[in-house]
């Protein structure tokens, strides 16, 4: 069985979830998510815990079950912390400005990019280098912090560009005659 999937996931106050034939709802304080349930894996609900295992002995069940465990495990913890990414802008001029629903970059192109984010995600810029990227759902978290940095990912030589708060830059050395 999937070192993963053997340990439980532990429900938090606050957090309700239902489980049924087709699919996985977990509901708290950050919205709610759900997970189509998975043939290969059998899920049980006791004592404030979720258990996960195999429905057989194949190696396909055994690798899903960790991974389901995972994916539960991220919406549990969604709906009541949240996740966030840290994004900064590195330029001379490179600024981003949040409002509402919308994120508006100039970052050295000759028009302003603008991203509209979607339900359950909100935006926040503490200072015109700084975006703050958060909600519930990890992997619309993750995507689109991607996308903003794929705009201008940091380049090499001077280290401009948009980068991870975490992100180390290797910079180059240019070229000598």
């Amino acid at each position: 069985m999937s070192r993963v999937g053997k340990s439980p996931v532990t429900i938090p106050q606050g957090v309700d979830v239902s489980i049924n034939d087709s699919q996985i709802s977990v509901k708290g304080a950050g919205g709610t998510l759900q997970l189509a349930q998975h043939a290969l894996v059998k899920v049980a609900s006791n004592e404030g815990k979720l258990s996960f295992t195999p429905a057989d002995e194949s190696r396909e069940a055994n690798a899903m079950s960790g991974t389901v465990r995972q994916l539960v495990n991220n919406m549990v913890v969604g709906v009541s912390r949240g996740f966030e990414k840290k994004l900064t802008l590195v330029g001379v001029g490179f600024r981003a400005a949040a409002t509402g629903s919308k994120l508006n970059l100039n970052i050295g192109f000759s028009h302003p990019v603008s991203f509209d984010m979607p339900a359950g995600i909100t935006v926040a810029t503490p200072t015109p280098t700084e975006v703050v990227v958060k909600g519930a759902d990890r992997q619309v978290v993750g995507q689109l912090a991607a996308e903003i940095r794929a705009v201008r990912p940091p380049e090499p030589y001077k280290g401009k560009g948009i980068r991870y708060a975490d992100e180390k830059v290797v910079i180059k050395e240019t070229k000598k005659k």
